[in-house]
């Protein structure tokens, strides 16, 4: 017999689990290219070149058993100080290789996290609609998940709320930005306020609060939208980063955590996230990744292409009816169904072999979840099969 835990997750992934399940009778069904699957999260935009080209090169140049043999738990040196340095230059910070931790994307790097700072009945805070993984991450150390209500009306957070959230028992403030799964953006002031909230508790209950901060996606922003650097806004910020999105390498599986030497703890911290990485069964991440990202992690990925598709998509649905605010970041459109229940809708629009993903999984029932991320054909030939779907719900605009 499985434990409770993984009945209670295998029942909360049941949306997702049949999302692929649907998604593959349906391609069985009709073909690949006939079914427009706007499910997860995968790039369509290949890694630049230069990810290949430094993968070959090292593969020639370094000693095999080097190369595919172990790290020390949180990284080669020489990759640590050259992701510290790229950070520098581009946030003004002054971290060193002792600030970084290299993970298994960024998932690896939050269960690292939360395996070192929380304890069994802790809670972590969060705004609601959020990745759907942190209940089981929080879950996974015997922590509790607690999400702060959506704002419908714009999905930036509810500092109001949050402020009435936080107790006694809140260790870390998670945010997402931009996030998953609104597109929205986190600017200075919201941050600004987030941090003067933490300090503020911090100092009623006499605990310290860590707000980490989740940023696979901080290169995907669109209208010279900024993603402020949080660690420069309160100083137990702990980030956690992946390259999976911004250099198109989510099955890499490579990232790292950021530890700033102000935060409380420090010292204590790097220690537990060294032993954390090794006894959760990562021991280190990828090492020929670790090398290759370490040479390229000042690469972009085509941004333009993923705004072009955010805009054909999202100017087409609001032409048809849909409801949804306009992302300035990752590539993701957050919908509101066209019925009550979301899960139904997604049944629906697989009639028109449209693959969605409801949005009950991200804590905010009654929406849908259109990844973008997708071949602009994909878009193009979905677009009258959402023209449809509208129409039979009765909401096309005349």
């Amino acid at each position: 017999m499985i434990s409770q835990n993984m009945k209670d997750l295998i029942k909360k992934s049941e949306g997702i689990s049949s999302l692929f399940t649907d998604a593959r009778k349906l391609k069985e069904k009709y073909g690949v290219e006939n079914v427009y699957d706007f499910g997860i999260g995968n790039p369509n935009v290949k890694a630049p070149e230069a990810i290949n080209q430094t993968a070959i090169k090292i593969l020639e140049q370094e000693d095999s058993l080097h190369i595919h043999g172990y790290t020390d738990s949180v990284g080669y040196v020489e990759v640590r100080k050259k992701i510290a340095n790229s950070i520098n230059h581009r946030f003004d910070t002054h971290f060193d290789a002792k600030n970084i931790v290299m993970t298994v994307g960024a998932a690896g790097g939050l269960n690292v996290i939360f395996k070192v700072l929380l304890n069994v009945g802790e809670e972590v805070i969060t705004f609601a609609p959020y990745f759907s993984e942190y209940d089981a991450y929080a879950m996974n150390v015997g922590a509790v998940l607690r999400a702060v209500p959506p704002n419908v009306e714009t999905f930036l957070p509810d500092l109001n709320t949050l402020e009435k959230y936080i107790t006694e028992k809140t260790k870390v403030v998670l945010i997402n930005s931009p996030n998953n799964p609104t597109g929205v953006v986190y600017d200075e002031s919201i941050i600004a306020e987030i941090g003067c909230i933490l300090e503020e508790k911090q100092k009623e209950y006499g605990t310290t609060i860590y707000l980490i901060s989740d940023e696979p996606y901080r290169e995907l922003v669109y209208d010279g939208a900024e993603v402020p650097y949080v660690p420069n806004y309160y100083k137990n910020t702990i980030v956690a980063y992946s390259f999976s999105k911004s250099l198109s390498l989510p099955g890499d599986r490579i990232g790292y955590l950021v530890l700033p030497s102000e935060m409380e703890g420090y010292e204590e911290i790097c220690q537990a996230a060294e032993v954390a990485t090794r006894v959760l069964g990562f021991v280190n991440a990828p090492a020929l990744q670790q090398k290759v990202v370490a040479e390229c992690c000042d690469e972009l990925t085509d941004v333009a292409f993923y705004d072009a598709n955010r805009e054909m998509l999202y100017t087409a649905l609001q032409e048809y009816g849909y409801k949804c605010i306009k992302p300035q970041g990752a590539f993701y459109l957050f919908v509101k169904a066209l019925e009550e229940d979301d899960k139904a809708f997604c049944k629906k629009a697989q009639e028109y072999r449209l693959l969605l993903t409801p949005a009950i999984g991200f804590g905010c029932k009654g929406y849908v979840r259109i990844a973008y991320c997708v071949s602009r054909e994909t878009i193009e030939n979905a677009l009258p099969a959402f023209k449809q779907l509208a129409e039979y719900y009765g909401v096309v605009k005349e």
